[in-house]
């Protein structure tokens, strides 16, 4: 009864607003991650990408006093680590599943080695946490839904990612659309981590990603690869995370801190079940390297 009149007397727009400042980086790193896997390629390593977006965004907000400065050397360190990652799956054809796990672990232990010593230093001029970030994500998701459904540029996104072969004989570059798909959805995905350390938490801690980067793609699957739908997702894993420390009150703090990753894996395997919908809206040539001349 306590716990229904908490949740009664709490307010909703509150809960909301808290919800959509965590929302804000799952949205930018979904969107990102959404259009690398339109073009045919999986990114496994969100989370490295992430996080060196989370340190490299920190240290430069420090050092200039600019947060701005900060977001985007976060986005800069983002995008060149996605190009790694594409010259392994795409130039090197090397396993994508592979490849972005490997980022993973090279973002993560990289960043600890770097960031050692500027732990437990507070960002002086940190940016709101409700910030221009989070409306600009809900115009770029509708920007991203249009070119992708409604241009020259999606069809050939989309196509690259559905028919590399039949793109390739259409006189599409496969190669590059991935490089630019991959880059750019590394760019958005080092923004994402930098909103965490200049922003929702202005400071740096090693490992502050948390695990971000793996609901980030699970929900570019959960979103069915749709830019508008990752809208409602994003703010939807925001509320859990919000309501996982809301209720610690009345509930062990273990189970509630575990809720929006169970949550993650019930979607994912309730998603896999529906019959056929999610295999329909999945590029066909997901995860498939492309060599030229095969089919």
């Amino acid at each position: 009864m306590e716990v229904i009149t908490w949740l009664l007397e709490s307010s909703l727009a509150g809960i909301l607003v808290r919800g959509l400042a965590y929302g804000t980086p799952l949205l930018w790193g979904s969107l990102g991650e959404i259009y690398a896997e339109r073009a045919g390629v999986v990114n496994l390593g969100v989370e490295g990408m992430m996080i060196l977006g989370a340190f490299s965004g920190f240290a430069t907000a420090h050092v200039t006093g600019n947060p701005v400065a900060g977001l985007c050397a976060a986005g800069l360190i983002g995008a060149l680590a996605a190009l790694l990652h594409a010259f392994f799956s795409i130039t090197l054809r090397a396993n994508q599943y592979v490849s972005g796990l490997a980022l993973s672990m090279f973002g993560l232990g990289l960043s600890g080695l770097l960031g050692r010593g500027w732990e437990g230093i507070p960002l002086e001029r940190p940016l709101p946490e409700v910030t221009i970030l989070a409306p600009l994500g809900f115009a770029l998701a509708v920007v991203l839904w249009v070119v992708l459904y409604h241009t020259r540029w999606g069809i050939i996104l989309r196509t690259t990612g559905e028919a590399p072969a039949a793109a390739d004989a259409l006189g599409i570059n496969v190669i590059l659309v991935r490089y630019v798909a991959v880059v750019f959805g590394g760019l958005l995905a080092g923004i994402a981590g930098g909103f965490l350390s200049v922003a929702y938490r202005p400071s740096w801690t090693e490992g502050m990603t948390s695990g971000i980067g793996w609901i980030v793609v699970a929900l570019a699957i959960f979103a069915s690869w749709d830019p508008l739908k990752a809208i409602w997702t994003s703010l939807l894993f925001g509320v859990l995370f919000h309501l996982s420390f809301r209720l610690q009150t009345w509930i062990p703090a273990e189970p509630l801190q575990m809720m929006p990753f169970a949550f993650t894996i019930i979607v994912l395997t309730a998603t896999a079940r529906r019959s056929g919908r999610v295999r329909q809206a999945a590029p066909e040539a997901l995860g498939l390297p492309y060599v030229r001349g095969e089919r």
